[in-house]
């Protein structure tokens, strides 16, 4: 039996019909669509979503590359068991996905981009928005996507959809292989008609599966942890993505093996727990570098081993051993490591019963460095008077005595990261979201739109400074349109308050940082320019808070928390040179340096770049 549908109406009605099953619990796999149409998909994708309202719930997006952060966002608060698609129109539309595409596969999350296309039966030769290539026809702006896609194809014929949407499915579904997915969608094709098999249409269900450890591999692990005499466990995202905490925990507390933990990972152990050391690395706490400089084992589980983690290779011991558990093998034998390739919670479950019977480590060496970096935390946060303007690391500080485990914070670039690795205090799992494997700018505001859509009744916070509000601010109208009810927390500091540190750093002297006007000389050395960030979030929709004082920010904060329309607070902060702010970077990362300048800023950047570079080291 057949059903006669077009390409577009097909496609939905099987994404529609599609599952995850892990652990016994089974999810529909594409639970919503999000789109802008054009010429490249209104009559095609945009007619089938009216055609089965019933079946494919729809949002409305202002930016492609902003509906695919907000996909990613819901993805990942999913922990990779459910996911969105995302529909644009051809051209500008289309390459608009490339950022988000690349986020989304760097993090190994699962997104679907379905870009319409150039016509395949070219009646016409060039069409609107088509890029002419001479030396292929068959190539559009879509192949752009090719390399940030974990899966790309273009359908050409309506048959040719069959094989494709169930490979596009493969690797959605696939622990090891997700990322973005993209199948390019001729805007011929998407309108044409074709008789599908009933099978193809069926419900479907995806096994998201559990890999347990080679046994070999297994058995050289636990030579390796009983061997070790300072073992320290570095936890990545793909601890969550398992949902391997308590298994985690498990073997933490059985071994006394203490815990740092990677952007991605940070909250898979809440911060009072014994184990729990911080965040590692760069923006790491001083008691998790510490613990990693004189450690003779490193047990990666879940981690990619960024140079953020690795202090660009300059953090661990020289004669320190790796053993990576990791879902993919790619992943497991960085650093040269012991590779236990698994799932994170088979794997770690698999070590603590082989470790069942070695003797339990005592996690009181650790306790006194990780309470006097809690003293730091406390000093950081804490402000001089209630009635001064607050620093960076002071609103975090009111936030701080404000969530409990429910509420759910999102980051992603300028010096937040930093310092919410060194500061926050994960209160569970799913609370501490930042972006850092792409650490894209204007990530925070339409993630915690897919945030929300994961995780409803739950209060999200996207916390933002002016650079990366004014990247994409867009999404703010989406939340108005949909009742979400996310609180933007927007820090104005009138610059790129990150990269210019870095600038200042390495002897480019905060050049082309700063929002100011520009002086008669050339140089950008007037004052702030006149913009109203809470004005414009005001326009878009937004109930806006402006808080003043440290005082106002507390009763602000509070305020949003409770708020059931999307909410904004406006905070002008102080800047850390004229009140204390977090401690500074525990490790080095590695940014080159003008090898020769004139300027002495950037020769003395120099000296300290050859410093630091020769601590750096191959572990093989």
């Amino acid at each position: 039996m057949s059903v006669r549908l077009t390409v577009a109406q097909a496609l939905v009605r099987f994404l529609a019909a599609q599952h995850t099953a892990r652990d016994g619990v089974r999810r529909r796999l594409i639970t919503a669509t999000w789109g802008i149409f054009g010429h490249g998909n209104v009559a095609g994708v945009g007619q089938a979503l009216v055609e089965y309202p019933g079946l494919m719930p729809f949002h409305q997006g202002r930016n492609e590359q902003a509906m695919v952060h907000a996909a990613v966002g819901y993805a990942r608060q999913s922990r990779r068991l459910q996911a969105h698609a995302v529909t644009t129109s051809i051209g500008p539309g289309a390459t608009n996905l490339v950022t988000g595409a690349a986020l989304a596969t760097v993090n190994r999350l699962p997104v679907l981009l379905l870009p319409g296309d150039t016509f395949a039966t070219r009646p016409a030769d060039p069409v609107l928005q088509q890029l002419e290539v001479p030396y292929a026809g068959e190539v559009s702006v879509n192949d752009c996507l090719r390399p940030v896609s974990r899966y790309f194809d273009r359908i050409t014929r309506p048959e040719a959809l069959i094989p494709a949407a169930l490979a596009a499915v493969r690797v959605l579904t696939d622990p090891a292989e997700t990322g973005a997915v993209t199948l390019a969608l001729p805007q011929d094709v998407q309108a044409e008609a074709y008789d599908w098999p009933e099978e193809f249409l069926a419900e479907r269900t995806w096994t998201v599966r559990r890999p347990r450890p080679d046994r070999d591999e297994l058995d050289a692990a636990v030579r390796a942890v009983a061997d070790a005499e300072r073992p320290l466990i570095v936890a990545g995202g793909g601890v969550k993505y398992s949902g391997a905490e308590d298994a985690l925990r498990t073997l933490a507390e059985r071994a006394g093996l203490p815990v740092a933990t990677t952007q991605a990972g940070k909250g898979v152990l809440p911060y009072s727990h014994p184990c729990e050391v911080g965040g590692i690395g760069h923006t790491g706490t001083a008691t998790a570098n510490e613990l990693a400089r004189a450690s003779d084992l490193i047990i990666g589980v879940g981690t990619r081993h960024t140079d953020f983690t690795t202090a660009s290779g300059t953090l661990f011991h020289p004669e320190a051993r790796f053993l990576n558990l990791n879902i993919t093998g790619f992943d497991a034998h960085k650093q040269a490591a012991l590779p236990l390739v698994a799932d994170a919670r088979e794997g770690l479950t698999a070590l603590t019963e082989a470790l069942a019977v070695r003797p339990r480590r005592d996690p009181a060496p650790w306790a006194e460095s990780k309470r006097a970096w809690q003293a730091r935390t406390d000093a950081a946060y804490t402000p001089d008077s209630e009635d001064a303007r607050p620093t960076q690391a002071q609103v975090l500080g009111a936030l701080d005595t404000l969530v409990t485990g429910d509420d759910i914070l999102i980051n992603a670039a300028g010096s937040l990261p930093g310092d919410l690795h060194k500061l926050w205090r994960a209160r569970s799992a799913d609370q501490y979201h930042v972006e850092y494997g792409y650490s894209c700018m204007g990530y925070e505001i339409p993630a915690a739109l897919g945030v929300a859509l994961a995780a409803p009744g739950r209060p999200v916070w996207a916390l933002v400074g002016d650079g990366t509000y004014l990247m994409n601010p867009t999404e703010i109208v989406t939340a108005v349109q949909e009742g979400l009810p996310i609180k933007v927390v927007v820090l104005q500091n009138h610059g790129y308050a990150s990269i210019g540190g870095l600038s200042e750093a390495v002897g480019a002297e905060r050049f082309g940082t700063d929002y100011r006007l520009r002086a008669p000389d050339g140089r950008f050395t007037g004052p702030p320019l006149p913009i109203d960030l809470a004005a414009n979030a005001a326009s878009l929709g937004m109930r806006v808070l402006r808080p003043h004082t440290m005082r106002d920010l507390r009763e602000a904060l509070a305020d949003a928390r409770e708020a059931t329309v999307p909410t904004c607070v406006y905070v002008e902060t102080e800047t850390a040179d004229s009140v204390s702010g977090p401690p500074p970077a525990q490790a080095w990362w590695d940014v080159p340096v003008a090898e020769t300048s004139t300027r002495p800023s950037a020769a003395w950047a120099r000296e300290e770049y050859d410093r630091h570079v020769t601590a750096r080291r191959r572990h093989l």
